[in-house]
């Protein structure tokens, strides 16, 4: 199977790192998350503006993973301000299959997910609402919307389905003995 690029976007809160653990769960070794909080925070230490140096890396960071034949599952808030043009480069520069999601999650039910989580200390619905972008799609690469009414299961079923990456859609009569009736 060809290497994957899926991009999944949204606000703080919105499930993007909960979507991608169970896209790695389900698909198990083979799958490079790109996480830009990772990037941009622990790698750069920067604060999250346009023209920062992270930006540029985690496209570079992706396609590495591309060329060596992981599927890349870019994963953050990535503003369109900043990372839009990344993002089209990357989409344009990559011949393989491509997949960008956004998850559209209404302010009020991002701040009740962030307070379930483990970082739920490290900071406030203020500092969310500082962030907060709605409906921050891209122009191109056109983006698929996923609202608050997909549940997570349903979420990361759909985006394994589409993509391709579901694992019962790769197997093969002679592969596994439970579609071969054996």
């Amino acid at each position: 199977m060809d290497p994957r690029l899926i991009v999944i976007r949204g606000n703080s809160g919105s499930g993007k790192s909960s979507v991608v653990e169970g896209i790695r769960a389900a698909h198990g070794p083979g799958v490079a998350w790109i996480e830009q909080d990772y990037v941009r925070r622990t790698i750069f230490q920067e604060r999250g503006r346009p023209d920062d140096a992270s930006i540029p890396m985690i496209g570079q960071i992706a396609r590495h993973a591309l060329e060596r034949g992981f599927h890349a599952v870019v994963e953050g808030i990535m503003p369109t301000l900043g990372y839009a043009e990344m993002f089209a480069e990357l989409a344009r520069d990559y011949a393989g299959s491509a997949y960008f999601y956004y998850l559209d999650i209404p302010f009020e039910e991002t701040v009740r997910r962030h307070a379930l989580r483990d970082k739920a200390a490290a900071f406030t619905a203020d500092d969310m609402a500082e962030w907060y972008r709605p409906q921050d799609l891209l122009e191109w690469p056109r983006e698929t919307v996923i609202n608050q009414t997909s549940s997570l299961d349903a979420t990361v079923q759909r985006i394994l389905r589409e993509t391709g990456l579901d694992p019962a859609a790769q197997l093969q009569v002679g592969d596994d003995d439970r579609l071969a009736g054996g």
